[in-house]
């Protein structure tokens, strides 16, 4: 099997102001797993007082909360190494529930921004014929023809429902509507969090993972980034659990910036 090695920097500025004490639980470093190495981190929270760590040992996943006043600057940048087997869906067999792995089931029901119940009709009645992979793929078809991509349509409590009716959205809507037609195939899906290799323009991006020939698999709901090029974040049932920034008060966006290169040599 093929497997490819991709080098990446990844990099986030925010500034947000805070006219109140808040804390604020950040998800915007890079995850550690088997398939994706971390090296030469940094993370800096500016004016702050101490930040506490809450990081997922099973997951890799990293977390850190803080007790933010006044503008705040948080400024992160890491090198990242992925090792990637290349994505192929078509012809791959689907995975009987029976066989599934025991946290892979909780990602087969419907959650807050993928009611999943809701779509068993169609699902079956557009793609009841094919299984796996090529159910996986067919989904993704019928996303980039019938769903534009087109910002301003949704907001933070939109739903796949949402995106099915108005058929527009941004990355998380796709996202959502992928893993709603998914489960209502009784495939997993969940949401995740990534850095994205030339996306354009950069942006934290959400995608999504489908449990299929017997291991989880990336693919990108919108078709706008290479799926080699993810840098995983969070992982989860949906938006809800893998912003970002949640922030428990009022914040103010300033400004916020995202970027990804490959590295062809360290940088200094």
């Amino acid at each position: 099997m093929c497997v490819e090695v991709i080098h990446l920097f990844v990099q986030a500025s925010l500034a947000y102001r805070f006219s109140q004490p808040a804390e604020v639980l950040l998800l915007i470093e890079a995850a550690r797993t088997r398939s994706q190495s971390v090296s030469r981190e940094e993370l800096q929270i500016i004016s702050t007082d101490g930040v506490a760590r809450l990081d997922d040992l099973h997951t890799g996943e990293r977390r850190a909360v803080f007790t933010a006043i006044g503008d705040v600057d948080v400024l992160y940048s890491a090198a990242v190494q992925l090792t990637r087997t290349p994505l192929h869906l078509s012809g791959v067999k689907a995975t009987p529930i029976r066989s599934l792995p025991p946290e892979a089931l909780n990602y087969l029901l419907p959650s807050r921004y993928c009611p999943s119940d809701r779509f068993c009709g169609f699902v079956e009645q557009q793609f009841g014929a094919l299984a796996g992979g090529d159910k996986i793929q067919a989904m993704l078809d019928w996303l980039w023809t019938n769903i534009d991509y087109r910002r301003g349509v949704s907001d933070g409590r939109s739903t796949a429902l949402d995106t099915f009716t108005e058929r527009a959205g941004v990355c998380r809507d796709f996202s959502h509507l992928a893993i709603t037609f998914c489960r209502a195939a009784n495939i997993p899906a969940r949401a995740v969090s990534a850095y994205a290799w030339k996306l354009d323009p950069p942006d934290m991006h959400a995608v999504a993972e489908v449990y299929v020939g017997g291991r989880w698999q990336l693919i990108d709901p919108t078709g706008r980034a290479p799926v080699e090029g993810l840098v995983r974040v969070a992982t989860g049932r949906d938006a809800g659990d893998i912003a970002f920034m949640t922030v428990f008060g009022e914040a103010e966006l300033i400004a916020q910036t995202f970027a990804v290169t490959e590295l062809r040599k360290r940088p200094a």
